[in-house]
């Protein structure tokens, strides 16, 4: 069984210390940073699959630090914040993060958000033969978990990947917030509108020319989201 590596990363030590405890007793090694630079350094000298960064960190917070790490990879983030605020959430959503826990949160709810990330990542490297799904020039290649417009390379988020493959596979099909949410996170939906709503737009922003008039990514108002076929 392969080995994981976790960056945790938190001004506050005894947070990272307990949350290093857990992560260790699921059988993950961890690696620790006290701000996002710290973080940053590490992903940069170390074969890292997970980072879990607090939002509130000196030097470099947890905002930055996700938007530069998306400059380059797509590993998977989950973030931490002590603000339960909507707009928070969005915005940590917004520039890449792939979760969002509130402190204070269960360390066993923070595994089992870790472990379900941490599938996804996987998945997006496993081969299940050559398929691969074209509608108007947006061809989703399941084999090589890629993604193209107009035969040039999109970079997805694991979230965005599974987000537009559920409505790619069906496309035509109306999916409401709740079921995209239930489908791609594998969790119950509460409160899922706002962050699938970040999810939806990002994806907007990468696969279509005008994201105010999409060509491929459709809402239906009052129940949900499909792409066109």
């Amino acid at each position: 069984m392969a080995r994981f590596t976790v960056v945790v990363a938190d001004d506050d030590k005894e947070i990272r210390d307990g949350i290093e405890i857990y992560l260790k007793n699921e059988g993950y090694d961890v690696l620790k940073a006290a701000d996002g630079r710290e973080a940053l350094d590490l992903l940069q000298n170390n074969e890292v699959h997970l980072l879990i960064l607090d939002i509130m960190m000196p030097n470099m917070d947890g905002i930055a630090a996700t938007f530069k790490i998306r400059e380059a990879q797509n590993i998977p983030i989950i973030m931490l914040s002590a603000k339960a605020e909507d707009s928070d959430k969005i915005h940590g959503l917004s520039v890449g993060a792939d979760d969002y826990v509130t402190k204070p949160f269960h360390p066993l709810e923070l595994m089992a958000r870790v472990k379900s990330q941490l599938r996804r990542y996987v998945q997006l490297g496993t081969y299940d033969g050559q398929k691969k799904v074209e509608i108007d020039g947006l061809v989703l290649d399941e084999n090589a978990k890629e993604l193209s417009v107009d035969g040039k390379p999109v970079k997805l988020t694991p979230i965005e990947y599974k987000i537009t493959e559920l409505l790619m596979k069906n496309a035509g099909r109306v999916f409401s917030i709740n079921e995209i949410y239930e489908r791609v996170w594998n969790e119950e939906a509460y409160n899922a509108e706002n962050i699938v709503a970040v999810h939806i737009r990002k994806i907007r922003e990468k696969i279509e020319a005008d994201p105010k008039n999409p060509r491929y990514l459709k809402v239906v108002w009052g129940i949900g989201y499909k792409i066109e076929k």
